[in-house]
């Protein structure tokens, strides 16, 4: 669902409950690892830039938790380390039924990978 709440912070506290943990969890590892990138709400959901392109983003919808990782790279890189039960994907976009199925390995693996990666962006 797409939020109209001005900053992530603001955003993070109109999400479901037991979302909430998760998106705080991603949120954590965004800043952590997207060193040089600007957090910002674009497109309804946490945003993370990097020279005014917009890299990765994530967003609470009604029937999952999306992590959105825009370099083509990175997503073919690990699209096999994403193949688990119920979980979907798009040419940019992962989306987790529940936050348990959520790898936060997997994902810190794709958020460094971004910081390093110079391929196209969906």
């Amino acid at each position: 669902m797409q939020s109209k709440a001005k900053d992530v912070t603001s955003y993070l506290k109109e999400v479901p409950e037991e979302r909430k943990a998760a998106l705080l969890k991603l949120r954590e590892l965004c800043i952590k690892h997207l060193t040089g990138f600007e957090e910002a709400m674009l497109y309804g959901g946490p945003t993370y830039s990097r020279n005014g392109v917009a890299e990765v983003g994530f967003m609470s919808q009604k029937n999952y938790i999306g992590l959105y990782i825009l370099r083509t790279d990175v997503m073919m890189t690990h699209r096999s380390s994403l193949n688990i039960k119920g979980v979907t994907m798009g040419k940019g976009c992962i989306r987790y039924p529940k936050a348990e199925k959520i790898d936060f390995d997997v994902v810190a693996k794709m958020l460094k990978d971004t910081v390093k990666s110079t391929g196209p962006v969906c």
